[in-house]
């Protein structure tokens, strides 16, 4: 059997990771594939924490599937082309899990395709486990409930479904980690921002979104001290525009959030900002506003540049 390789997105946060490790284990139990998990990036310091913790190697880096003389993928925590792996219009694709909106996909063939309005992919994962009654090894259970953690911040995010806090605290039993105490050590270790360059902070967390007709990057940090990541905010704007130049995207939109208060600043670069202006109800002051209580770039920032773009 041809070997499926199943990773989540560009730039991949914890639960692009936990996800396609999760699925390749499930898949090859419950669907008899022969799956490798794999990633489209290095893990960030809080991914790294995660996988350490509970000895999980880190799944390896490819660039394309035509490199690896793969031609059948499964796609976790992402279904738009644009954030995917280089070579994604050439391939077959088997299935998506994903909790984001869906857009530009298609394909030629049905695929298996369970997307939910949840707080992570890794809920998703995680609840399949027990709906196929297969048995969750411990270091599958821990990367699973980090991913949810992650994503929820802790359940503090306006993303979070009740069956995002059930399924965790399933998976936490199993991983034997205490939800709260493991939570917040897992946050507080994707904060250390301090030795990063402005192009590492842009590239943590960092996805592009096509906006009628234009390319729109939209980029978050996660701080417990946004007005440290703001001493810094002359040389992330012309990070921001460098890269705006090179990638062709209109706009850079980064958020700030501190994942202690769910509140976020937003730096904005580009030919728009009278759209983001509208978007939130804001005026830009130094290309930068505070959004009280805004910390889910799925749900509070993307509809509403999309309604102000279009």
């Amino acid at each position: 059997m041809s070997k499926i390789l199943v990773f989540g997105h560009q730039n991949p946060d914890t639960d692009a990771f936990a996800s396609a490790i999760g699925f390749s284990y499930l898949a090859k139990q419950k669907f008899k594939l022969n799956t490798e998990a794999v990633a489209l990036g290095q893990p960030n310091e809080e991914t790294k924490y995660a996988l350490d913790f509970f000895k999980i190697d880190s799944p390896r880096v490819i660039k394309s599937a035509a490199s690896e003389n793969v031609d059948t993928v499964i796609l976790t925590d992402h279904n738009e082309f644009q954030q995917s792996i280089s070579d994604i219009k050439e391939l077959t694709i088997w299935g998506v899990v994903d909790h984001h909106r869906i857009a530009n996909f298609a394909t030629t063939d049905p695929v298996f395709f369970r997307a939910e309005p949840v707080g992570s992919s890794s809920s998703i994962v995680g609840r399949m486990f027990k709906e196929n009654q297969i048995e969750i090894p411990k270091r599958i259970a821990g990367i699973l409930v980090s991913a949810i953690i992650s994503d929820t911040l802790l359940f503090k995010s306006p993303t979070t479904h009740p069956s995002d806090r059930t399924i965790a605290q399933y998976l936490a039993k199993i991983a034997g980690v205490d939800l709260e105490v493991y939570g917040l050590e897992l946050l507080k270790a994707g904060v250390n921002l301090a030795s990063k360059s402005e192009n590492e902070l842009l590239s943590l967390d960092a996805k592009t979104f096509p906006l009628n007709g234009q390319n729109v990057r939209v980029a978050q940090i996660n701080t417990v001290n946004i007005a440290e990541i703001l001493t810094r905010q002359n040389a992330l704007e012309k990070a921001m525009k460098s890269e705006s130049e090179q990638n062709g995207y209109s706009d850079f939109i980064l958020m700030i959030t501190d994942i202690l208060n769910s509140n976020s600043e937003i730096l904005v670069v580009g030919e728009n900002q009278s759209k983001a202006e509208a978007a939130f109800n804001v005026k830009l002051q130094d290309n930068r506003t505070f959004l009280k209580g805004v910390v889910s770039r799925k749900k509070q920032i993307i509809p509403q540049l999309t309604e102000a773009f279009e």
